[in-house]
């Protein structure tokens, strides 16, 4: 190879360095950013508890607001609320005897 080739290779992989190098610190910084902004918000109000698929477009999810809970369908369209409840704190099992 003629050192025109070899400076060519050479300027392709450092650009590829520098572009994967690039990457790598957006993606921590946008963790590091997401960190932060939960610390500063405090505690979620909105937390999806579980999720079941019923069909192709068609799912159902448990979800908390605040201190209720709320079951709601969801399609590609639209979200409909099939009901709601105070939620209770979750009962805890008690160890059985032998």
């Amino acid at each position: 190879m003629n050192a025109a080739g070899d400076i060519d290779w050479l300027r392709m992989g450092a650009s590829m360095v520098l572009v994967l190098g690039l990457l790598g610190a957006m993606f921590w910084m946008l963790k590091r950013m997401k960190t932060l902004q939960v610390k500063n918000k405090g505690p979620a109000r909105l937390e999806v508890l579980e999720t079941i698929s019923v069909g192709p477009r068609q799912k159902m999810a448990l979800v908390r607001v605040g201190g209720n809970q709320v079951l709601v369908g969801i399609t590609a369209s639209q979200f409909t609320t099939l009901g709601r409840w105070e939620a209770r704190k979750p009962v805890q099992e008690t160890p059985r005897e032998k």
